[in-house]
C-alpha cells in the first residue's frame, strides 16, 4: 500500500469514528491528518521528479555508450592491456617549477613561459619575473 492509500485510509478510519473537529483532540487529530495528505501529495511529486531524472541519466549513459563505442570500438575489440600509461612519454616537455616569493606557492613553467621573461602568479596576482643564470642553469626570480 502506497503512502497516499495509507492517509486516505486513515482520514477514512477517522471519518468513521466520527471524531468532533470542534474538540481540541478533534483539532489536533484532524491538523494531522491534513499534513500526512500535504506530506504524501508532496513525496508523491518528488517521486515523479525522481523518476524523470532517472529517465534523463539513462539516456545520457546510453549516449556516452555509444560515444564510447565509437571512440574506442566495441568492448570486445578493445584490448584494456594496451591501455597502460607507460607507452605515453611524458617527458615530451620539460617543466621547471619556481616558488612565488610572496604567497610561496609553486608553478610549474614550461620552455614557452619562461621565455615569455615574466608572468603574474595565478594565487596571488604578483608580477613575477625570470632571468637565467647561465652558470648552473637554474633559474631566478
Amino acid at each position: 500500500m502506497k503512502l497516499g492509500e495509507k492517509v486516505s485510509y486513515l482520514k477514512g478510519l477517522m471519518d468513521g469514528l466520527e471524531l468532533d473537529v470542534t474538540t481540541k483532540e478533534g483539532k489536533v487529530i484532524a491538523l494531522m491528518a491534513d499534513i500526512l495528505t500535504d506530506m504524501s501529495e508532496y513525496f508523491d511529486d518528488v517521486q515523479d521528479q525522481i523518476d524523470e531524472i532517472v529517465e534523463v541519466v539513462d539516456a545520457i549513459d546510453d549516449d556516452l555508450c555509444d560515444v564510447e563505442s565509437d571512440l574506442y570500438g566495441d568492448d570486445e575489440d578493445y584490448d584494456y592491456a594496451d591501455d597502460d600509461d607507460d607507452d605515453y612519454d611524458f617527458d615530451d616537455e620539460e617543466l621547471y617549477e619556481v616558488c612565488c616569493p610572496t604567497c610561496g606557492d609553486s608553478i610549474q613553467l614550461d620552455e614557452g613561459m619562461l621565455e615569455e621573461g615574466e608572468m603574474i602568479c595565478p594565487n596571488c596576482g604578483e608580477h613575477l619575473e625570470f632571468d637565467f643564470d647561465d652558470e648552473d642553469g637554474s633559474i631566478e626570480e
